[in-house]
């Protein structure tokens, strides 16, 4: 509320006094305002449609990008993939090489210690046939004499 001197001040003179003035019409200050805020107003709505455009644009420009990065590391994961299985089939030969290598070698030892065994049978055979030989002859003079040969059993080692 206003005070009554402020009341007062609006009756004071502004000018000398002299003719009397027209009459004048009160001043619109919501018009003044209106028309004084008008082209910045304007200016800012231009700003904010401005933003709005650039928004839209970065936001399908990030879309694309998105949709371009998936399409990458799909891509990406197929290869990776590709790779893996071709590094898996090259490890699977290389581990087949290698127990087909060491299956070689031991079927070459195996067939060593086979020919060594076969060797030592041979050389031994002859022997053991003899002494057989003997044995059995023996048997039949102590049959033919009626008495049972008393020999020790032999060992494995002695064969």
């Amino acid at each position: 509320m206003t005070g009554f001197r402020d009341f007062l001040t609006r009756f004071r003179p502004v000018a000398s006094p002299g003719r009397a003035a027209p009459s004048g019409v009160p001043a619109d200050r919501s018009a003044e305002l209106r028309a004084e805020l008008a082209p910045p107003l304007a200016l800012l709505e231009q700003a904010e449609a401005e933003a709005r455009a650039v928004r839209e644009q970065a936001d399908a420009a990030a879309a694309r990008r998105r949709h371009d990065a998936e399409r990458q590391a799909e891509a990406m994961v197929a290869a990776a993939r590709a790779e893996a299985r071709r590094v898996q089939a090259r490890t699977a030969e290389q581990v087949l090489r290698a127990a087909e290598s060491k299956a070689a070698a031991l079927l070459t030892g195996a067939e060593h210690e086979a020919a060594a065994v076969r060797d030592r049978a041979r050389s031994r055979t002859p022997a053991l046939a003899d002494r057989v030989l003997a044995l059995v002859l023996e048997d039949l003079e102590a049959e033919q004499e009626g008495q049972a040969p008393e020999r020790e059993h032999p060992q494995e080692g002695d064969l």
